[in-house]
């Protein structure tokens, strides 16, 4: 974890932006996989992590701001729970080691939150704390985010947003674990092999450095399916395979790193020739980032490059700025340039996504493709973003559009059937906004097409 300091600082910024009233945190419990003795890992809510800096279930905290206190509840461990798990540092210890005095059993949470008004808290995602915060507050589940607080979300959101230094560190030091894993792939990538043992190693060599995935590996010759889950598909050698990764470690500040990979090191030249596209929309989107771009212009340069590639492929036609705007090249990139990275893979995403991308000036597109960007406001010094471009040959829905006449003032659907089996290609880098500009975090991952084939070649 940070610097204590680190924490009460933020707790202080917090009280000063709320002003009023009490701040309640449930932090997560253990969740079960199929009985309570069994849970799945442990993840503590982000939030949580971000102002309080402890990592523990079954605790919850409260930032009174009338009476200028900082309250933790919880349990200490019991003599069963030793024997079970060992000694381990009590609650009160993790607590003072964070600078946090005022401890008190779990039980009195009800009553403490009972006794006060004008409660502050984030919207729940899990039903456990839907279920806790129904029986605390007296509200139904199904109010529960109608309830959470506007201004303690745009206040959260503002914090969590700027990354300092030790933030940026923890970032990259997860996107260093990742580029092990990536090179593991690209060398790895051969005909034969099946998805899962090459994921599975991945995931095997992240645990042995005291990491864990941030979000389910993304590793699949079926690349048009744009977060395919399934591992069961035999490596064929004019296969290309997306690789969409990312880990985090004791910190919980994660990576996030796609790659597109030919089997056997070697793309053919049709494979190059949509790689090229994506990384010239990438280097273009990269191009424009700096403080107060807004990120949908970023997305805007990317897909006016990639309509332009597509045009010289023969697969697109007419204006591309033309066909951008009216939402011809969603087609082949249906979703958002990128996202938030940061305690969470998509950062604060639970908090909701048009807090964390829209401001009340910028609205969110509701057209299709336009309607995924994730962010779109303007960029500040400390936003770290993903930049991830992408061209997908999705079948169903190069079907649908065709059999609509869908932009057929743009897409050339003849020549489109030709590429119907090709898969997709994306990339994706980690990016910090700097005060004059940004910095790659992930740049000595293998990207262009020399360096990916070499990579795999090797």
């Amino acid at each position: 974890m940070l610097d204590p300091v680190t924490y009460q600082q933020r707790r202080n910024v917090l009280k000063e932006s709320i002003r009023e009233g009490i701040v309640l945190f449930p932090g997560n419990g253990e969740s079960p996989m199929n009985y309570s003795a069994n849970p799945y890992p442990f993840r503590q809510d982000s939030s949580f992590l971000y102002f309080w800096g402890l990592d523990m279930p079954a605790i919850a905290a409260a930032l009174d701001i009338d009476r200028d206190q900082e309250i933790v509840f919880g349990n200490e461990l019991t003599l069963e729970d030793r024997i079970w798990m060992g000694p381990l540092p009590t609650l009160r210890e993790k607590c003072e080691s964070m600078g946090l005095q005022d401890v008190r059993p779990y039980r009195e949470l009800h009553d403490y939150v009972q006794s006060r008004t004008n409660i502050h808290f984030l919207p729940p995602y899990r039903s456990q704390i839907k279920l806790q915060l129904s029986a605390l507050l007296h509200k139904t589940p199904h109010e529960l985010d109608a309830s959470a607080s506007p201004d303690l979300i745009r206040a959260v959101v503002a914090q969590r947003s700027i990354k300092n230094a030790d933030e940026i560190s923890a970032i990259e030091a997860s996107i260093h674990v990742s580029r092990a894993m990536h090179a593991f792939a690209m060398r790895s990538a051969k005909e034969g092999c099946t998805e899962q043992e090459i994921a599975g190693l991945m995931e095997g060599m992240a645990l042995s450095k005291g990491y864990r995935l941030a979000f389910p590996t993304i590793f699949s010759i079926h690349g048009e399916f744009l977060h395919n889950p399934f591992y069961e598909n035999r490596l064929d050698p004019d296969d290309i395979i997306i690789h969409d990764s990312g880990v985090e470690g004791a910190s919980h500040y994660a990576s996030d790193i796609t790659r597109t990979l030919p089997v056997n090191g070697r793309f053919t030249q049709r494979q190059k020739d949509v790689y090229s596209i994506v990384l010239r929309a990438q280097e273009k989107a990269m191009q424009s980032i700096r403080p107060q771009i807004e990120y949908r212009e970023a997305h805007r340069a990317a897909s006016v490059e990639l309509a332009s590639g597509l045009k010289e492929l023969g697969l697109m036609k007419g204006d591309v700025h033309e066909a951008v705007e009216q939402g011809a090249h969603t087609l082949f990139f249906p979703h958002g340039i990128g996202h938030m990275l940061g305690l969470d893979v998509h950062d604060m995403e639970s908090l909701g996504e048009d807090y964390v991308g829209y401001t009340d000036e910028i609205e969110r597109r509701s057209d299709f493709g336009w309607n995924a960007l994730r962010l779109a406001r303007p960029l500040e010094p400390g936003f770290v973003v993903t930049v991830e471009p992408g061209l997908y040959f999705i079948p169903d829905l190069i079907d649908q559009w065709k059999s609509e006449q869908k932009h057929t003032d743009f897409i050339q659907y003849d020549r489109l059937e030709s590429y119907k089996d090709f898969g997709g290609v994306r990339i994706e880098d980690d990016v910090c906004v700097t005060e004059d500009g940004c910095r790659v975090l992930s740049a000595a991952i293998p990207k262009t097409i020399a360096d990916v084939e070499g990579a795999g070649c090797a």
